[in-house]
């Protein structure tokens, strides 16, 4: 089943196609993968230009503190911090081809595709010297843990007309609006967009603990150390009887 959506009257418009629009996080959640295909709708001939196609996937925003760590008198500790205003939890970028190649910079600038784009850091001073190393630093920690994706050469692009690509969200998804922006291009130059939205919340147990946490932190607190007495004196009992045995 997927759903389909339309973009908005241009030269070219997006038809798109999502295999699902929600993503549930359970407990035994460990990710999941976001299909997306469409159609480009069109009512003249194609234009000579070889279409391209970018696909974002993008998480929840919120600040981040960054932190680098340097050895003094034999141990690690944090001696500069930079605080960055808005990151993506999460964010995904796949092309049809090398993103240098079909999409020109000034684009890039006006729309904010690429990852660092997404990445504004607000606070600084002259003591952090050149704040693009810290901003360098979040891209590479995020990408490590898969949080953020640059998929170059994985969106397919059938006779400039269909096109699809699929996106892996990792196990540890942030609960909120994921948003999907589909790009068209032509020379480097976007011609046509699309924006939708995938809904990622917490269901069943995850839920009823997420809120319990937030809404009622006391008895969140107190059923965690029952939880971790009873928990305790399990492995105890457990352990006697295998000696015991």
């Amino acid at each position: 089943m997927f759903t389909p959506l339309q973009a908005m009257a241009e030269d070219e418009e997006i038809v798109l196609g999502l295999s699902q629009n929600r993503v549930a996080i359970t407990a035994r959640f460990d990710g999941s993968d976001i299909l997306l295909f469409g159609a480009v709708k069109r009512e003249s001939p194609i234009p000579d230009d070889p279409l391209e196609v970018i696909v974002t996937v993008e998480g929840p925003s919120g600040p981040l503190l960054i932190r680098r760590k340097e050895r003094r008198f034999g141990i690690w500790i944090n001696s500069k911090v930079l605080e960055v205003d808005s990151a993506p939890a999460f964010y995904a970028v796949a092309s049809s081809g090398p993103l240098s190649e079909v999409l020109e910079r000034i684009e890039n600038e006006r729309y904010n595709i690429t990852v660092d784009r997404n990445i504004q850091t607000v606070t600084s001073t002259v003591e952090f010297g050149n704040t693009k190393e810290f901003s360098t630093a979040l891209v590479r920690i995020q990408q490590e843990n898969n949080s953020y994706q640059v998929l170059e050469n994985a969106v397919v692009v059938d006779q400039q007309t269909l096109f699809r690509t699929s996106i892996s969200l990792p196990s540890n998804l942030t609960e909120g609006d994921y948003q999907a922006r589909i790009f068209l291009t032509r020379g480097g130059s976007v011609i046509s967009q699309f924006t939708t939205t995938i809904d990622v919340r917490k269901v069943g147990l995850e839920r009823f603990l997420y809120n319990l946490a937030h809404e009622h932190a006391p008895i969140y607190g107190i059923l965690s150390l029952v939880i971790a007495v009873v928990a305790g004196w399990g492995a105890s009992a457990a352990f006697r009887l295998i000696r015991e045995g």
